[in-house]
């Protein structure tokens, strides 16, 4: 399981000094970049398909590829880096996304595509893996929910700008793959040059369901219903504005407001979050995403700007339910918890994009591409029903210091910092900040000197 857990380091004698400012950045501004490509990908695969005349089903089995992939990537990331480190298994995943990219540029073929999308996912979980799992080490306590939170936010910013990137780029040619080579190309430079230390040689953590079950079910069952439905809105929503009849200038604005959303629906819950039994929230952000999930089945023929708040709302609610997700399954975790309830909300996550994508791609083809949208409302609507029958079951959790909400993506793999105890007291994700506001985990970026 990619989920690693740090061997014991030498005692040199002397404390080693804090990463730098620059250092830090380097592996977020890398991450950033490459995430303009992928955002560029996203909305580039369904609108060439359907320029193309080829049916919505192939876009959704290269989703479906995309998430196998994934998938493997969770599972086998690990045994690279414990074989070549993090700086090597960061480049070797680099180097697969741009191949992977590349492979766009070769042509419309849909069966080299789903195998070019499986690679992409398999690298992207790698690499999202490597470098939480680098940052965490190289930060102290007292700041590394900050540091989490604006690796998360810039990747979703860079998502955004390069959807809207397609606006910019003619669809009949291959530039677009080729502009995302480049930014993958680009994202080498700032790690290869970074003054980062590397992380020492991690071990594998194995799953435990029933245990992860026993701390939090609620947590688990998020997991299992946001990995698949954020990867199923977040990938057949271009499909669906392509097969409405949308423009490619009007599906790259749609990615990018459902990238805003991620951010901006999530402030208030998030905050909500922090001051009540988060279930709470869980309760209405699922009741959000299954009513906005209605109302976009509600949108063929709809003016634009109404699909685009639609879907804005309806991503940034289904995203909240990651973040509160795994905050919630924190604050119920004790410390010697933490390395198997990371692996296993992570096996939970990564099956759930598998075999979610798998169904709706299947109901696609046999009921059109709205069919995403029911199997989104059903799986929202379960959960929402779920976490109000164990609001009846159990009380609310009463931690020591709670673990702060962080805005994240659904679309990338779980904080690999649950799994690295750190030296002296610490909350469950590694952080002594007793109060780290969500604003102030959001604001900006921490000092670095401590």
């Amino acid at each position: 399981m990619t989920t690693l857990r740090e061997k014991p380091r030498e005692d040199t004698g002397a404390g080693e000094a804090p990463a730098s400012l620059v250092a830090i950045t380097s592996v977020i501004v890398s991450v950033t970049l490459v995430a303009v490509g992928n955002g560029l990908l996203f909305a580039y695969v369904p609108v060439r398909l359907g320029a193309e005349g080829l049916p919505p089903i192939w876009a959704g089995l290269i989703l479906t590829g995309l998430s196998a992939g994934g998938m493997l990537g969770c599972f086998l990331t690990g045994a690279m880096v414990r074989r070549v480190g993090h700086a090597r298994a960061y480049m070797t995943v680099s180097a697969m996304i741009i191949l992977s990219n590349a492979a766009l540029a070769a042509g419309t073929y849909p069966v080299l595509w789903m195998a070019s999308r499986a690679l992409y996912g398999f690298a992207i979980c790698g690499l999202f893996i490597v470098a939480q799992s680098w940052l965490n080490d190289a930060v102290g306590n007292a700041i590394r929910g900050r540091v989490m939170a604006i690796f998360y936010i810039c990747y979703i910013v860079g998502l955004g700008l390069g959807s809207l990137t397609l606006s910019f780029i003619p669809i009949d040619t291959p530039a677009a793959p080729i502009v995302a080579v480049c930014f993958a190309a680009l994202s080498i430079i700032p790690v290869g040059l970074t003054s980062l230390r590397p992380p020492p040689a991690p071990e594998s953590a194995s799953i435990a369901i029933a245990q992860a079950w026993r701390i939090s079910p609620v947590g688990l069952a998020g997991m299992l219903a946001v990995g698949g439905l954020s990867m199923m809105v977040a990938g057949f929503a271009p499909i669906y504005a392509t097969d409405s009849g949308f423009t490619k200038n009007e599906v790259s604005v749609l990615l990018l407001s459902m990238q805003l959303g991620t951010i901006l629906i999530q402030l208030p819950f998030g905050w909500l979050s922090d001051r009540t039994d988060r279930r709470y929230v869980l309760v209405a952000a699922s009741a959000v995403v299954t009513l906005a999930g209605l109302a976009a089945s509600l949108t063929i023929g709809a003016p634009f700007l109404t699909v685009v708040l639609i879907f804005m709302i309806w991503s940034g609610a289904t995203e909240s339910i990651y973040s509160i997700a795994s905050a919630h399954a924190g604050d119920r975790a004790g410390k010697e918890d933490l390395v198997a309830l990371s692996s296993t909300m992570l096996f939970a996550w990564s099956l759930s994009g598998f075999l979610i994508q798998g169904a709706a791609t299947a109901l696609t083809a046999a009921f059109g591409t709205e069919a995403f949208m029911y199997v989104a409302v059903a799986i929202a609507a379960t959960f929402c029903a779920f976490v109000v029958w164990r609001l009846t079951q159990s009380p609310a959790a009463q931690p020591e210091i709670p673990s702060p909400f962080a805005p994240m993506s659904a679309q990338a793999p779980l904080a690999a910092d649950l799994a690295f105890p750190s030296e002296g007291p610490a909350d469950h994700h590694g952080a002594v900040d007793p109060e780290p506001a969500f604003g102030e985990a959001a604001a900006g970026m921490p000092n670095l000197r401590n």
